[in-house]
């Protein structure tokens, strides 16, 4: 596929993303647009990651509408196609699960995901585990230290993905590190 063509691509997964996030906002302290996010996850992937694949990329744009709005899986294989569609689903947490369980299910699961799959887990916790970091949540600091070590645990579980990828997660795990161990509690 020609980058005008994927370009093209990225802009209709952008703007399906937009409007179906369009009230969500982070979790960080001015509340950011939640597209934000996703444009971020798409950078990562495109610059750092040297991503080309179409349905990666557009699968990256749409990884959490699936999981946070009322999109349903026909409505992005219509829209994007079937990989794309099956892309998202395997990236997307079970909402009825509770939130412990959701979380180690990502570890678990993370050896078993396809390709796309672990290259949209890696950028999606290299962008929220920096936000913690230099956007962070209003959370105490005992909460960010336990999702920086949960973060660790996912990625561990997708070692041999993408080394790129891996190394800014490092990077980016032991600039946080620094920066909760000398912020205030």
């Amino acid at each position: 596929m020609l980058p005008e063509e994927i370009f093209h691509s990225m802009i209709g997964a952008l703007h399906f993303a937009a409007l179906r996030h369009r009230d969500q906002r982070r979790k960080d302290q001015p509340q950011s647009p939640y597209i934000n996010h996703l444009i971020h996850v798409l950078d990562i992937l495109w610059k750092v990651g040297e991503i080309r694949d179409r349905d990666v990329l557009i699968a990256a744009v749409l990884h959490d509408t699936l999981e946070d709005t009322n999109t349903m899986p026909e409505e992005i294989n219509a829209h994007f196609g079937e990989n794309v569609c099956h892309l998202v689903q395997e990236v997307t947490d079970d909402k009825s699960l509770p939130k412990a369980e959701r979380k180690r299910l990502q570890i678990e699961h993370g050896p078993t995901l396809s390709l796309g799959a672990k290259l949209i887990k890696l950028a999606d916790k290299i962008n929220n585990l920096h936000d913690v970091g230099y956007s962070p949540p209003d959370w105490p600091l005992q909460r960010k230290l336990e999702y920086l070590q949960w973060s660790r645990d996912v990625v561990a579980a997708l070692r041999g993905t993408h080394p790129a990828l891996e190394a800014l997660f490092d990077q980016t795990a032991n600039e946080v590190e620094m920066l909760l161990k000398t912020s205030t509690p």
